[in-house]
């Protein structure tokens, strides 16, 4: 409730970016934000270390790996591999990304992709593991600050006046 209270948070599409004239570069200085909970999981094998900055957890009697990105987690672009593909990072390096890209289907916002969807459930690469999201994760899209996008737009000055000599 907090972050929709100080915030004007509308779905990220190319209509916008068209709409203000941004180029990439432009792109990755805007604050990105996630609609919906994204949730990753994967199931440890016996006596792997091999954790990425998730959390263990026992889900029936089996070690799982869950990474969570909460709702409204900023996040920051890093890189644009293709037209209508966006990489973006809600955490502190680079490497812990997700993948978005363009869906005709809901107004051509940048949904969460997957490289793999069976039923409700998608295969994502985080941080060179394979996870699995929970079905919820599927309506995640990217989010923009219009009032941020308002103020970044405006290039304003305020005149100090002039006086006769």
């Amino acid at each position: 409730m907090s972050l929709a209270s100080c915030k004007h948070l509308v779905p990220y599409t190319d209509a916008i970016k068209t709409q203000h004239n941004w180029n990439d570069e432009q792109v990755k200085k805007i604050q990105f934000y996630v609609s919906h909970d994204i949730i990753l999981h994967r199931e440890l094998a016996e006596g792997s270390t091999d954790i990425v900055k998730g959390k263990i957890k026992t889900i029936n009697g089996k070690k799982v790996d869950e990474i969570i990105i909460r709702q409204g987690t900023p996040g920051v672009l890093t890189e644009i591999p293709r037209q209508n593909k966006m990489l973006v990072s809600f955490e502190v390096s680079d490497d812990y990304y997700l993948s978005f890209g363009v869906n005709p289907t809901i107004g051509d916002k940048y949904v969460l992709l997957a490289s793999n969807w069976n039923r409700s459930n998608g295969t994502i690469h985080y941080a060179g593991q394979e996870y699995v999201t929970d079905p919820d994760s599927k309506y995640a899209f990217l989010l923009v600050d219009t009032r941020k996008i308002q103020k970044m737009d405006v290039n304003q000055r305020i005149a100090k006046g002039r006086k006769v000599k």
